[in-house]
Formats: structure tokens, sequence, C-alpha cells
């Protein structure tokens, strides 16, 4: 039974490394496109997502199935972690138990997101195209904004913090130094990614996206 628990933490923790921290990064340089570029930077990053070959087993075999399985099992090891920040006021134990949380949290965002995006292109209430109309919709909602804006710390948090545990769990950063240093790379990539995803949503708050949700209702009110 042991043995069984090491390899499922072993599976999980490699499965927040490969393939999910590439998703993660790669969902905040899409977003990003959307402050950059606008809603034509954001739509022609999308484009280019959904037109990569075998996009759905990718998708399936790449992030959903790996998030399911990293998510589900993360709750488990949440229930069962010992957070004893009251006994050991050492940064640490902060950051332990702060992983505990952000991954409740973020697995709790990331279902609410999936259903108010994905889900809706699947059932066909939306396309692609309105996604970047939809994502204003949502965040012209100050309290959704408000939840965004925890549900995308929690989840940047979550990734910077646990690819800081992964190197350490892993035998790759033995030392104090090693593992100093490698604190504060994962503490500016922690900065790096969350500003990706804020600037983003003040995009998406912004008038080119409002202007673009407006020609959307529009063209359905028509048909």
């Amino acid at each position: 039974m042991k043995g069984n628990s090491y390899l499922a933490r072993k599976i999980h923790s490699l499965l927040g490394v490969i393939p999910l921290s590439l998703f993660i990064v790669e969902h905040g340089i899409t977003n990003y496109a959307a402050f950059e570029s606008g809603p034509q930077g954001f739509k022609d990053g999308v484009d280019f997502i959904n037109g990569l070959p075998l996009i759905f087993y990718l998708e399936l075999f790449g992030i959903w199935l790996p998030l399911l399985f990293h998510g589900v099992y993360g709750l488990y090891v949440a229930y069962q972690s010992n957070i004893n920040t009251g006994r050991f006021q050492y940064g640490r134990n902060w950051a332990f138990m702060m992983q505990r949380i952000t991954g409740v949290i973020t697995f709790i965002f990331v279902v609410w997101h999936l259903y108010q995006t994905r889900y809706q292109l699947m059932v066909g209430n939306i396309t692609h195209d309105q996604l970047g109309s939809t994502m204003h919709s949502i965040f012209d909602n100050p309290l959704y904004v408000a939840l965004y804006v925890i549900g995308v710390l929690s989840a940047v948090f979550h990734f910077s913090n646990g690819m800081w545990a992964f190197l350490v769990s892993w035998g790759i950063t033995v030392g104090p130094r090693a593992q100093r240093i490698s604190s504060y790379i994962w503490m500016g990539v922690f900065v790096i990614v969350s500003a990706f995803f804020l600037l983003s949503l003040t995009a998406f708050r912004g008038d080119e996206f409002k202007e673009a949700a407006t020609a959307a209702l529009t063209l359905i009110n028509i048909g």
C-alpha cells in the first residue's frame, strides 16, 4: 500500500510538471495576446492552438486526463496533509500550507472556468470566434473579476511553488544554496506569469472587447 502511495505521489508530481506546467504557461501567453494585440491577437492565438494536428487527442491525453488525475489526487493529498504552521513558523511550512490551499482553490476554479468556456464551446452555445467576447461578458461582472483574480493567483502560485517542490523531491536541487536560488527563480516566474494573466484580464474588460461583444450580440440578434 505504501509503495502504491509512493508511485501515485510521484505520478501526481510528474504530471504537475509535464504537461500541466507547460499548459498554464501557454495559457498565460495566449491570454496575454488579448492585452498586447487586442481581440484579433487573442483570436489568432486561439485559432493557432485549435489548428494544431490531432488537437483533440493532444488535449485529452496532454491536458484533461492529467489534469483530472492531478486535481483529484491532489485533493486527497490535501486532505491527508498535516499542516503544521502553528507549530513551526518557517517559510517553507507556510509555503506547504499555501500549496495545499491553493490546490483546492485551483481545482474549483478550473472546473468553473471550464464550464464557462470549454463546456459552452462543446455544447455549441458559443464558437471559438466568440470566446473573446464571452470573456468580456464574464469580466463585466465585478464579482467574477474578484473570483478570477483569486483563482488565477492561486493557480500560478500552485504551479510555481509546486515546481520548486518538484525539483527538491526529485533530487535536482539538493543543497540549501540550490534550493534558495530555485526559490528566487520560481518567485520570478510567479510574478511574470501572474502579470500575463492579470494584464489579459484588464484587456478583456476593455473597450475593444466590449465592442467585439456588442458586435457578436448584434449578429446573434440578427440571426
